[in-house]
């Protein structure tokens, strides 16, 4: 896909990604979630999938932390992991590493983290736009709706969602400043349109394995 002339690389990004976007969205496992219609188990499933997922991304920023390009998408304040397990004590107990179940597709969504984000600036940048802007976007309503539903007073098993002391308007306007300002010509560009559908593509993954298991009434 080539860049309009004149459109901001995050406009182009937003516009190219908008199906993809949406059938997560319409995922029926996710509707069921935030609707409240599944059991804490489900929600503890999707929390555990997502850890590797963010342990790959996050080795990956220390790895790029140095780039000249990809650098300057290294936030401290970003960082999900330290939640993530926080989280998953709260959901599963103090063992929860031991409790995880396989999962083939956060395997396959990791992997593919692994594959590209370590070395190629570009996918780096890919895979961290497609986690933390919708982090700070639909994960905050994602965040809010199951707090509601598993009545998860204080932050209790959704840190994840909670970026304490980061102000996410401006951080976001700022973020997509730097997606203008990247140094890429069209060619690179088209390769990380394409790594950002397929990431979102691997995404939703997840969200349909879980949709496919069975969960049985909600608590």
């Amino acid at each position: 896909m080539t860049q309009p002339p004149g459109d901001p690389f995050s406009t182009v990004l937003r516009q190219a990604s908008i199906q993809d976007h949406a059938d997560a969205e319409a995922n029926g496992y996710m509707s069921d979630l935030m609707g409240g219609n599944l059991p804490i188990s489900a929600y503890a499933a999707l929390t555990a999938r997502l850890h590797p997922v963010y342990t790959a991304l996050e080795e990956a920023a220390e790895e790029m932390r140095d780039h000249p390009v990809a650098g300057g998408f290294v936030f401290p304040e970003l960082s999900r992991r330290p939640a993530l397990e926080a989280d998953l004590a709260e959901l599963l107990g103090p063992d929860w590493a031991g409790r995880i179940e396989e999962s083939p597709a956060a395997r396959a969504y990791s992997s593919r983290i692994r594959e590209v984000a370590f070395t190629w600036a570009g996918g780096f940048v890919a895979h961290h736009y497609v986690r933390y802007m919708g982090d700070l976007s639909g994960g905050q309503v994602i965040g809010r709706s199951v707090e509601r539903a598993y009545d998860l007073k204080d932050g209790r098993a959704t840190s994840f969602y909670r970026f304490t002391g980061l102000k996410v308007k401006p951080f976001k306007d700022a973020y997509r400043l730097l997606i203008d300002e990247l140094p890429f010509d069209g060619e690179e560009k088209a390769r990380v349109i394409d790594e950002v559908k397929l990431a979102y593509r691997l995404n939703t993954a997840i969200f349909d394995e879980l949709d496919a298991l069975e969960w049985g009434e909600a608590a």
